[in-house]
């Protein structure tokens, strides 16, 4: 079947998820839960390619948002036109969304009855992107995280019925931690856009001043920086475990990914020495599958 411009926008986006520290909508769900999942992951990377100027080039994403090609790098305006195009997607109107992986998450919301709440913290989330570039502490780190990360792990447990006040307070650490994880590993892609993700009051303790993450190699006090945020991910996933033991089936594999997504990933942070500067340090598929098993054990009370 010939492509259409509008399912290559989407294809563009979507194609993005084979390379996340995690599976997105792996092959042993129900199909109904995988065209789910990718319905919500197509939302949240395009809101954050938005936020990153990482639009594919040619302005197709800004006319679909009823913008001029050129506005495609005025990314507050973008941000705005996407979060009017949301609300079409609630909307009781027959008004369709405009953008076409807004007309593809439509069916999920209506389907499993999802609120705007989820994704407009994710659009917010790249809003303070634009505006702000630096945290002081690291509970400022935490509540843009509460933005930028939880909604997607309330929104897995909305798609697959499972919500509950314990189990959204331990995704919402899991998110929080994968989300510092991600902030690791791209220490000097974010410094390249002028935004820095470590705490200052950290980087004070560990006397690394931000020429110091401008290096192509870390010294000892970045190092030992990111050794001791990495050290904090590591407690927030240890909800993970828990997590994964409340759920049954198929979900149990799939929340089991996520963690041990993230457990790879600071595996892979710790062989590289804490230091990300050269690049991200990225999970392998067999360290991955390793710690998806620890994490399965460890919900079943093993050790």
């Amino acid at each position: 079947m010939t492509s259409t411009p509008d399912t290559r926008v989407g294809d563009a986006t979507l194609g993005k998820a084979a390379d996340e520290n995690f599976p997105v909508a792996p092959f042993f769900l129900p199909r109904a839960w995988r065209d789910d999942l990718m319905a919500v992951y197509g939302f949240a990377r395009l809101v954050d390619d938005i936020g990153d100027g990482d639009l594919a080039p040619g302005g197709a994403d800004a006319r679909h948002l009823g913008l001029e090609p050129e506005q495609s790098d005025d990314r507050l305006a973008m941000l705005d036109a996407f979060e009017t195009d949301l609300h079409r997607v609630f909307a009781t109107t027959s008004e369709e969304p405009h953008h076409p992986l807004l007309r593809n998450l439509r069916p999920t919301v209506r389907r499993r009855t999802l609120t705007p709440e989820p994704f407009l913290g994710l659009i917010e989330a790249n809003r303070q992107d634009q505006k702000i570039r630096r945290y002081g502490t690291y509970a400022e780190l935490a509540a843009y995280c509460e933005l930028s990360a939880n909604p997607v792990g309330r929104l897995v447990l909305a798609l697959t019925g499972t919500a509950s006040p314990e189990r959204v307070r331990r995704s919402d650490a899991v998110c929080t931690a994968l989300q510092i994880v991600e902030h690791l590993q791209d220490v000097a892609e974010d410094l390249e856009r002028d935004r820095i993700y470590l705490p200052a009051e950290d980087m004070e303790r560990f006397r690394v001043a931000e020429s110091d993450l401008a290096a192509s190699s870390a010294g000892a006090g970045v190092r030992a920086l990111i050794a001791y945020e990495a050290q904090r991910a590591s407690e927030l996933l240890n909800e993970g475990p828990p997590l994964v033991g409340s759920v049954n089936g198929r979900l149990k594999l799939l929340l089991a990914g996520f963690v041990g997504g993230g457990r790879s990933a600071l595996t892979a942070i710790s062989a590289a020495g804490f230091d990300v500067l050269p690049g991200p340090p990225k999970p392998t598929k067999p360290s991955l599958l390793r710690e998806v098993g620890i994490v399965l054990r460890r919900a079943r009370g093993e050790r």
